[in-house]
């Protein structure tokens, strides 16, 4: 392998930025980033070539949270072997997560070191304005920026009405509608896609993450599939995450389509698309406002005058539920891990204070 001084101009193909190494970090160790993992093991690129590599014993133990672990995207210490071993995870600068699936209650990364997230949401029967302000508030917790991908802008007859009520109801976010098929169309999209950037594409099956994947990288490399035709989902073409450097000197992950999207616990409210609800609750006549009957309630007075749209205060209630009682569990686990760590969120409580939660 080669050495890291030698490295650092082919890594940075693979979005690389120069930062300084653990000092204790031996010297035959070789910066790699994941592209892939399997359940074989890992996949590496060490901005010349791929290769295969095996986690160290550490990274295998069972009591081990799963974002203690490698992910896609990250820049990762590498011993020489046969085969190479991951021995240590480089800091993160970002981290997009969400909470597994299922029951276990642990949270998961997306991806690891990226720069945007590329939302990706169809004009079809998947639109669904509600799932992106899901996504977003994952992301806000991220690090990342978020660009909303308006994908099957040639199947519908009225682009602009669509993003005109996408941006009154998510102001301030970039967004574009676009033919994923087409070249000159995502064009749009090439700011966050130059050297150094990495990006990752999330949304829901047969949104057009692979189309968009090989329309941006000039081939036909990624699976595509057509999608029914009466409510527009697709099979999961994409199977795994993969991390894919790009003509334009970026790099893009792809994932595959997520049924489930679940909050972590460690997501803020009162921040982002959601501030201006925020600063509704603190105008309320009484400081313990539930929103409901009381008199003097600004929140109903906006639902009732139309500044506040009910289809997002349905959905900001859902998601304040659920980030308050993922909090709670999250907080548990880390007590019962003896974890040393002050969550924001001691969340549920104060989200019941602010906003009346029961």
């Amino acid at each position: 392998m080669p050495t890291t001084s030698d490295s650092e101009l082919d890594l940075a193909r693979i979005g690389w930025r120069t930062t300084p190494l653990p000092a204790d970090a031996p010297p035959h160790w070789a910066i790699a980033r994941v592209v892939a993992q399997h359940r074989a093991g890992y996949e590496l690129h060490d901005g010349t070539r791929v290769f295969n590599a095996q986690p160290a014993a550490h990274f295998l133990k069972r009591s081990l949270e799963p974002t203690a672990r490698p992910a896609v995207g990250d820049f990762v210490l590498v011993a020489p072997g046969a085969p190479p071993t991951i021995e240590r995870i480089l800091p993160r600068r970002t981290e997009l997560k969400r909470g597994a699936a299922g029951e276990s209650h642990q949270r998961q990364i997306i991806a690891a070191n990226v720069d945007a997230v590329f939302v990706l949401n169809g004009l079809d029967h998947d639109f669904n304005p509600a799932r992106i302000e899901r996504y977003l508030l994952l992301i806000q917790a991220s690090g990342a920026t978020p660009v909303l991908v308006l994908t099957k802008a040639d199947r519908t007859d009225d682009v602009e009405a669509a993003l005109a009520a996408l941006r009154a109801r998510i102001p301030a976010i970039a967004m574009f509608a676009v033919n994923a098929k087409s070249a000159d169309s995502v064009a749009a999209l090439q700011p966050w896609l130059g050297p150094g950037h990495t990006v990752v594409l999330v949304g829901s099956s047969g949104v057009g993450k692979s189309t968009l994947t090989n329309t941006l990288l000039g081939e036909a490399r990624m699976a595509t599939a057509a999608v029914r035709e009466h409510d527009s989902r697709g099979r999961h073409t994409t199977t795994h995450r993969a991390l894919i450097a790009l003509p334009s000197g970026g790099c893009l992950i792809d994932t595959p389509g997520m049924r489930e999207l679940k909050l972590t616990g460690e997501e803020e409210l009162d921040e982002g698309q959601f501030a201006d609800i925020e600063e509704l609750a603190q105008s309320c006549r009484f400081g313990d406002c539930a929103h409901g009957n009381e008199p003097g309630c600004a929140v109903q007075a906006a639902l009732a005058d139309g500044r506040l749209d009910p289809a997002r205060w349905r959905n900001y209630l859902k998601l304040r539920d659920e980030l308050g009682a993922a909090a709670e569990t999250l907080e548990a686990r880390l007590r019962r891990k003896g974890e040393e760590r002050v969550l924001t969120k001691t969340l549920g409580k104060r989200l019941g204070e602010k906003y009346g939660r029961r």
